[in-house]
């Protein structure tokens, strides 16, 4: 698909950047961007890349991967895009030395057949390709780091709580392989901590909830990520569960300004939610939602082997906002209108 084909695509990255709290402070920066062509990374980028260009705002845009043919296969489809591509493996040390401002690390193993099938280069992955960061940026001058964590550091909650504060710290089952996902990213969270207080460098978290956008790969396994792409096709929503647990879901625009927020407004060593109060839905719910925006129906199937190993055990994922939104933030997405437009920009960038 060429995203940049779509109108709604463009729009959506343009009100992205103007709900980025102090994007101005941007100007004139140089800023590296990894897991460039995941859901939230490439949006960020896309997001940067098209501000730079409309607001002559001076900026280098780095996006490092390990595919550096996947990168150039999403944004060399943008004709005035500009970026700088610099390889790079979680597992190694980077072989740049350039300066850097800022870093926004969004790599790693990011759905559940993916740390499902590989749980201990998901654990290195994570640990050792945030270190490896930190280290490069603290050596190069880098004024904030961000790390793209995850909702899933909560674990299995308190069913009883409204929401999980940052503060919050659930049950995470340290013997199942799947903990290899919430735990390695713990482990980084703490470590960007550890940098902070020290050496100084000042680090920042978000912690993503469940975010969806039209930006996936054909591998990924996440149920929204199914129901988005049957409702596309025209076929029906298939469940292969009641659906009972209750999600905050957030469109990706959302998640990406939330993040650039928390980038340049967000206290240093400091954890902040991403998610949005207006789209909490269940599973069920949340396919409910794309049946109606596709014209399709929810119908029911016994899950395959696979889909119990992917399965989570978490029963509620609902994120505060009440911290971030004090950076001056604030999410536009409801559930239903996030998922009318991801299929709209699909739609747009297949004509």
């Amino acid at each position: 698909m060429d995203f940049y084909r779509s109108k709604t695509y463009i729009e959506d990255l343009i009100a992205t950047s103007q709900d980025v709290t102090d994007i101005k402070s941007l100007r004139g920066s140089s800023i590296l961007i990894t897991g460039c062509t995941g859901t939230i990374g490439s949006w960020i980028a896309d997001t940067l890349l098209l501000y730079n260009e409309i607001n002559a705002a001076d900026m280098k845009i780095i996006l490092a991967g390990r595919r550096i043919d996947r990168m150039k296969a999403h944004f060399e489809k943008c004709p005035t895009a500009s970026p700088v591509y610099a390889h790079f493996d979680l597992g190694k040390a980077p072989e740049w030395n350039f300066p850097v401002d800022y870093i926004i690390h969004a790599a790693g193993n990011a759905h559940p057949a993916a740390f499902n099938g590989d749980p201990c280069g998901t654990i290195t992955g994570n640990i050792m390709g945030t270190w490896n960061l930190l280290k490069y940026g603290l050596d190069h001058g880098c004024k904030r780091f961000l790390y793209i964590s995850t909702g899933e550091v909560y674990g299995q909650g308190d069913l009883s709580l409204e929401s999980f504060e940052e503060t919050y710290g659930g049950y995470v089952d340290p013997t199942s392989p799947r903990s290899s996902y919430p735990n390695s990213k713990r482990a980084a969270e703490t470590l960007c901590a550890s940098f902070t207080a020290q050496y100084g460098m000042e680090t920042v978290i978000v912690r993503p909830s469940h975010t969806y956008g039209p930006c996936v790969t054909a591998t990924d396994s996440r149920a929204n990520v199914q129901f988005l792409k049957n409702g596309f096709d025209g076929n029906d929503i298939v469940m292969k569960s009641a659906g009972t647990q209750e999600r905050s879901y957030t469109y990706v625009a959302d998640c990406a300004s939330a993040a650039l927020t928390v980038l340049l407004k967000g206290k240093k060593g400091s954890a902040y939610n991403s998610a949005v109060p207006e789209a909490r839905a269940t599973i069920a719910g949340f396919a409910r939602a794309v049946a109606e925006v596709s014209g399709t129906k929810v119908v029911f199937a016994d899950p395959t082997a696979a889909d119990l190993a992917n399965r989570t055990p978490i029963a509620k994922q609902v994120l505060s906002s009440v911290k971030t939104e004090s950076l001056g933030w604030k999410g536009r997405y409801d559930v239903r209108t996030g998922v009318s437009h991801t299929l709209r920009i699909w739609r747009e960038s297949v004509l």
